[in-house]
């Protein structure tokens, strides 16, 4: 029976998790605390993600490692490099496929409607990170020491991204939105069980390997679009909505770390962020997910 290790049970990893183990195939979920989904196939072990000896000792005889890492957004460069280098260094000793969950981040400001050939020209340290990340898998991949594929996708819909905890969950509590981000600018929406079924399928198909794709994702929309597909979804009241002034929202960032790190991406807000998925599409022939079941599960889970 094949068997998959995943680092991280982000909404992501945890998504791909569920799907393997549903497919009868082996899971060793790898984080800090041993948590995640439930599932008799699912092996939940507490590991230090960044330890590489442990991490290589856990990937033994995977058929595929799975990078499905969440750093706290505020901590990216301090936590990113040493997790890097250790998923790097167990997928070249354990022999397995690495397929990483990754972001349109590496893009930067400015970049147009983003495919795969876009350059990853991102200047701000913390965006341009996860384009070195995927460089340095990359090099490793051509010189032959590994076997490496990654996705990029864009917002999630998902519990823990900004549009569900700041617009999402006040919806589901009958209050009216108080939105840090513009809402009339169209962008591209990623669901994650598309982002969970894409990853499960670079991870086997050697046409993947070596190179990234983009999510099968949702027509660009505007927030204020998805809020009004997210109300209708789930029976509720039309959104009410009140965006906060961005001095308001800089001002609060001097004081919560978290609201600070919106600075470095305000711009995927501010200016149309649209991302071109149809080499995904047509190589794997998938297309996402109804568009209404992501925003019905997305209610679910914040339940």
């Amino acid at each position: 029976m094949k068997t998959n290790v995943i680092v991280g049970a982000s909404a992501v990893g945890s998504a791909v998790a569920s799907l393997l183990a549903e497919r009868g195939e082996n899971v060793r979920l790898v984080t800090r605390r041993g948590g995640g989904p439930t599932h008799p196939l699912i092996e939940r072990i507490a590991a230090n993600a960044a330890d590489a000896d442990r991490l290589s000792t856990i990937a033994e005889g995977a058929a595929a490692l799975f990078n499905c890492a969440s750093p706290a957004y505020d901590r990216w460069l301090i936590d990113w490099p040493p997790i890097s280098a250790a998923i790097l260094k167990a997928a070249e000793r354990s022999g397995a496929v690495l397929a990483t969950h990754a972001t349109l981040y590496p893009y930067g400001p400015g970049s147009g409607v983003m495919s795969e050939a876009t350059p990853l020209a991102a200047t701000h340290p913390k965006l341009r990170m996860r384009g070195e990340m995927w460089q340095e898998a990359l090099a490793l991949h051509r010189a032959g020491r590994i076997r490496a594929t990654e996705i990029r996708a864009s917002d999630h819909i998902q519990p823990q991204s900004l549009v569900s905890l700041a617009m999402f969950r006040p919806m589901l509590a009958g209050k009216r939105v108080k939105s840090p981000i513009p809402v009339d600018v169209p962008r591209t929406w990623t669901s994650t069980g598309d982002a969970a079924r894409l990853l499960s399928t670079v991870a086997t198909d050697k046409r993947a390997w070596g190179r990234a794709w983009h999510v099968p994702s949702h027509e660009p929309m505007t927030a204020r679009e998805l809020l009004t597909r997210f109300a209708k979804a789930n029976g509720l009241p039309e959104p009410k909505i009140t965006v906060i002034p961005w001095g308001l929202v800089w001002t609060v960032g001097i004081f919560v770390p978290m609201v600070r790190e919106l600075r470095a991406t305000r711009y995927q807000f501010a200016d149309p962020f649209i991302m071109d998925s149809r080499l995904a599409r047509e190589t794997f022939g998938m297309e996402p997910q109804p568009l209404e079941t992501a925003l019905r599960d997305a209610a679910r889970m914040l339940e």
